[in-house]
């Protein structure tokens, strides 16, 4: 279920699905910047359902829609396919890349806990 598969739209109302855990049509619609008409994000909440990415729960009339992957679980896929596909399988070539186009400086924190996650990185595979 790669969330790099799916259309700006679909991202879209994937991250507030993620930001909400749990949001209707018409909450999904009014979180989005320029929406779409009702019924497009309905339908497009609907396709989304079709391909496994949400599933939905029945409160009265109102369907409420929810992410079927967790979004830690979505990101590292997402991240194993980034690699895969543009950094051939290379993690160092990833880390690279990402400082190179940082838009800011990083900060002293930042540094210090990619620091950290390294360090256990070795740790554990040691």
């Amino acid at each position: 279920m790669a969330l790099d598969k799916l259309s700006r739209r679909e991202r879209q109302i994937m991250e507030i699905l993620y930001q909400l855990g749990k949001a209707s049509t018409a909450t999904v619609r009014d979180s989005m910047d320029d929406p779409p008409s009702y019924s497009a994000v309905r339908a497009m909440l609907r396709i989304l359902e079709e391909k496994g990415h949400v599933r939905h729960e029945t409160v009265g009339l109102t369907y409420f829609f929810l992410p079927v992957v967790s979004h830690e679980k979505a990101k590292r896929s997402a991240v194993k396919s980034l690699l895969e596909t543009f950094f051939t399988d290379s993690p160092d070539q990833v880390v690279a890349a990402l400082l190179d186009v940082s838009s800011r400086k990083l900060t002293r924190a930042e540094l210090d806990r990619m620091s950290q996650m390294i360090e256990n990185a070795k740790k554990e595979g040691k």
